[in-house]
């Protein structure tokens, strides 16, 4: 009886996905928590291929710096921040930080994804003044920069709307924002784990008025700590309504938490392993209608998982990320340069390309 009902509600929601009908909150669950996860790999595989016809998987050549790691927010699951005044706090200067882009674009950059922590010292004028440098020193490389927390902070320093702030870089060159700092957008886990961070309002109010100014941006996810299977409905459900409104989201992309060195290690000491994110990939493909995209997490996963993720739903293998400092902090590390992704990619089965941050092809390999 078991079996028949897990094939009758395979068989029903293969069809509302083949019909091009959304899925519900109640398929989601079912997606998450009970479906065999071949089945819902096998449903997400034919729905990509269907949506992006063709064999393309795509990457970016990108680096991802960051410029402090001076926080106030103490968020349980970070491993990369120090408080003000700690003997391990840094702030790079501008020329610092173009520095880094410039080694970037040394080696084929076109993304360079620029974050750091929540530093209450810094002036607005840092901020505008790395946009307004990168866009006239490397005109080659696209400046993704400041996570929508970090956007929120600099808004509440300088006693400006998330709108102006927003105009400012756009009018010193920004056209594009990272989706990180979304962790689960849950009321109960964002609580638990970020509360100075503010629910997930303060996450989507961000994305929102920067779609409403024609900035394209991603949505991330970053699961395996506290959530429950409701909480990661309440994050699909948040960010698929957004693309409805503007479709301004290029691409989702889903990473599982790294304990190591957090405040959070006491209690999840374990990573989550390749089933879950494979998972989570597959279910994001069907039940995000309508993002383009969704992305392989090579760097957080492994390779091998990288390579079986693009037969879950994935068709973006993310970017080479020349420096990484974040998961560096929770002691999870790991490299690749375009020859292996190429490698990599044409070993999975597919077609590697050369792709911008707005997911334009460059060059197919």
């Amino acid at each position: 009886m078991e079996l028949s009902l897990a094939s009758a509600c395979a068989d029903e929601i293969r069809d509302k996905v083949r019909a091009g009908a959304r899925l519900s909150r109640e398929d989601g669950r079912w997606l998450l928590t009970e479906a065999p996860v071949l089945e819902v790999g096998a449903m997400a595989e034919e729905l990509r291929h269907a949506r992006l016809p063709g064999r393309v998987v795509t990457f970016v050549i990108d680096s991802n710096p960051n410029y402090t790691n001076v926080c106030i927010t103490d968020c349980q699951f970070c491993a990369f921040y120090r408080k003000p005044g700690d003997p391990e706090a840094w702030t790079l200067t501008v020329d610092e930080v173009l520095g880094k882009i410039e080694s970037a674009a040394s080696k084929g950059a076109t993304t360079v994804l620029l974050q750091g922590g929540h530093n209450p010292a810094l002036p607005l004028d840092y901020y505008l003044t790395l946009v307004r440098e990168t866009r006239r020193r490397f005109p080659q490389v696209t400046p993704h920069f400041f996570t929508a927390s970090e956007i929120q902070t600099i808004a509440g320093l300088n006693r400006l709307g998330i709108g102006d702030v927003l105009d400012l870089l756009r009018e010193a060159g920004q056209r594009t924002l990272p989706g990180g700092g979304a962790e689960v957008l849950s009321e109960r886990v964002r609580t638990r784990i970020a509360p100075k961070k503010g629910g997930p309002q303060a996450w989507l109010e961000v994305h929102r008025e920067a779609h409403r100014r024609g900035f394209k941006s991603t949505a991330t996810m970053m699961y395996g700590h506290v959530e429950q299977a409701d909480d990661l409905l309440d994050h699909f459900d948040a960010i698929r309504s957004l693309q409805d409104e503007f479709g301004g989201f290029t691409a989702f992309v889903p990473w599982s938490f790294k304990p190591g060195n957090t405040l959070l290690e006491k209690w999840i000491k374990h990573y989550q392993g390749p089933n879950t994110y494979l998972r989570m990939l597959a279910v994001s493909r069907l039940y995000l209608d309508n993002f383009p995209h969704v992305q392989a997490s090579w760097f957080s996963e492994g390779k091998k998982a990288g390579q079986i993720a693009l037969h879950f739903g994935a068709d973006d293998w993310g970017g080479t990320l020349f420096e990484e400092n974040v998961h560096a902090a929770a002691d999870y590390v790991n490299h690749v340069g375009v020859d292996e992704i190429v490698t990599l990619i044409r070993e999975a089965g597919f077609t590697p390309a050369q792709r911008t941050t707005e997911y334009d092809i460059l060059k197919k390999y």
